[in-house]
């Protein structure tokens, strides 16, 4: 038996010490294997680690999430001011806002070609463009995109894509950039009221209270100029132009629903081809009847038409598609961001005259503007963090006044500060 334990006890020395031959060595696997105790904290220690882990992994995707969220929103605000006062000099040269609202409109097309390069890159199932264009279809019904589609799916939505951006820009002409980016801001108000009434989305008064602060932003708006009627025709054009969009938006929901990043841009895509097809003949109308019209096509200012095409371009894939890299509450921050930076360049580039109406308007819609990104169960988080507030503000007071019992019978120790923090 000596022998045969000799043997033994180094396998059980290497591998486990669980063999128990000899009374020698029990007392070595009583000295080895862990107590329950220590077992619990060993198992506490390992659950601990993985917590911290999971929560480092959390905190570092949040982080990089926030980070992409800053690069989104710097991206939105300069390529939307950037488009802004880009038109604003391109009609002082060339003065045709619905042939600059066609040729920037045919951009789109690029949308579905540069959702598949970032689908080639990114995807590990890669497929031919023919298969993923099918795949996309289907969003527009189980036949796909059929001549009946496009005419009840497809156009009503190129003819609101095409006004909306051509009173935005015929209102450019009107007013400064300032008023005219600050008043575009109200087409967030106005897809609530739309939502809520023809979606039966949820009531919500914080937002009831946004759209007054939008509405009485636009009436303080029209009274900064006195009611002049250029300056009237101009703000009812922006006011024309938000609604549309939010027409487009909330018509959006309703009809075709939501849709994932490829059909998204398939969708703006065939906007493009609706474009070329349906909507060339009006700017050629507008030249012949010299409504839009330009001696010759060397005068056309071609720089300045593709940048405006390229920062709208990037500000819709931005607006689109940012969602798939940082949070849309910071993507919408982005538009409101744009307001100040166009009152800078207006203050140093025009006559643009800032009085305390107009700042008043301002300040008005862009907290109408704020108060729509509450998300819808604010009020319950709010009430939460009260919550919290005040039981740790109970467990505190009971701290303090143990600190102060515990004084009570040493001199030295009455004379500490604690009395002061609790009197605090």
């Amino acid at each position: 038996m000596k022998k045969h334990s000799a043997r033994v006890a180094p396998l059980s020395a290497c591998n486990s010490p669980v063999l128990t031959l000899t009374k020698v060595e029990g007392d070595e696997r009583s000295r080895e294997s862990p107590a329950p105790a220590e077992a619990q904290m060993q198992a506490g220690a390992e659950g601990s680690g993985r917590v911290n882990r999971c929560c480092w992994k959390c905190s570092v995707m949040q982080l990089k999430k926030f980070f992409w969220g800053v690069a989104v929103v710097l991206g939105v605000c300069s390529s939307w001011s950037g488009s802004t006062q880009l038109a604003k000099l391109t009609f002082k040269k060339f003065d045709a806002p619905f042939t600059l609202t066609w040729f920037a409109t045919n951009w789109n097309f690029l949308f579905f070609p540069l959702y598949y390069l970032g689908h080639v890159f990114k995807s590990a199932e890669k497929q031919s463009p023919k298969q993923r264009y099918r795949e996309c279809c289907r969003f527009f019904g189980d036949n796909g995109l059929t001549l009946k589609v496009f005419f009840t799916k497809a156009a009503p939505f190129g003819v609101l894509w095409t006004l909306t951006n051509y009173l935005y820009l015929h209102a450019i002409k009107k007013i400064n950039t300032t008023d005219v980016s600050v008043l575009f801001c109200c087409n967030k108000a106005f897809v609530f009221l739309l939502s809520w009434i023809v979606l039966r989305d949820r009531f919500m008064g914080v937002r009831i209270v946004a759209a007054i602060f939008a509405i009485a932003g636009i009436v303080m708006m029209t009274y900064a100029d006195g009611f002049h009627s250029h300056s009237v025709i101009g703000i009812a054009l922006v006011v024309g132009s938000a609604s549309t969009s939010a027409l487009y938006k909330v018509l959006f929901k309703l009809l075709l629903g939501s849709a994932k990043f490829g059909e998204a841009a398939l969708f703006l895509s065939v906007l493009a081809v609706f474009n070329v097809l349906f909507v060339t003949c009006i700017p050629v109308i507008l030249y012949f009847t010299k409504v839009e019209y330009w001696s010759s096509f060397d005068v056309i200012p071609w720089g300045n038409l593709c940048g405006f095409s390229i920062l709208l371009l990037t500000f819709n894939i931005l607006l689109n598609f940012g969602i798939a890299i940082t949070y849309p509450t910071l993507i919408s921050l982005g538009i409101v961001l744009s307001v100040p930076v166009n009152a800078v360049v207006d203050h140093y580039m025009s006559e643009i005259v800032f009085n305390s109406v107009r700042v008043i308007a301002i300040v008005i819609i862009g907290l109408g503007f704020l108060l729509l990104l509450l998300p819808e169960e604010w009020d319950v988080w709010v009430i939460k963090l009260l919550t919290r507030l005040k039981v740790r503000k109970k467990e505190e007071i009971p701290e303090g006044n143990g600190d102060i019992v515990s004084g009570l019978p040493n001199k030295s120790r009455r004379t500490r500060p604690s009395m002061s923090s609790f009197a605090h």
